[in-house]
């Protein structure tokens, strides 16, 4: 059985991936939280932060005031984790994802 190319299915790759790369980011943003500091001037920590604050923001909207901020990053990769798999999901229910015969 020979797989489709990768760009027969971008429109499932590309969110895919986007969304893989935000969670897996945020995840190190969550790791990497351990040992810096919030206010840190590193380059690394600057990045992770200025590609993960959105999707972090979306998620303290819903989340209680309390919580500390390692933990609202950890609910971000569980949210990304669960749209990756609704992605799938929604395009096998359309039938426009190919199955395994």
């Amino acid at each position: 059985m020979i797989s489709p190319p990768f760009w027969t299915l971008w429109y499932f790759q590309l969110p895919n991936f986007v969304l893989a790369a935000l969670m897996y980011t945020l995840l190190g943003r969550a790791l990497l939280g351990l040992i810096v500091q919030p206010d840190s001037s590193n380059y690394i920590w600057r990045f992770f932060c200025r590609l993960t604050d959105p999707v972090v923001a979306v998620v303290a909207l819903v989340t209680p005031r309390a919580t500390a901020p390692v933990v609202i990053w950890l609910f971000g990769v569980v949210w990304l984790f669960w749209l990756r798999v609704g992605l799938l999901y929604l395009l096998l229910f359309l039938g426009a994802f190919p199955r395994a015969a």
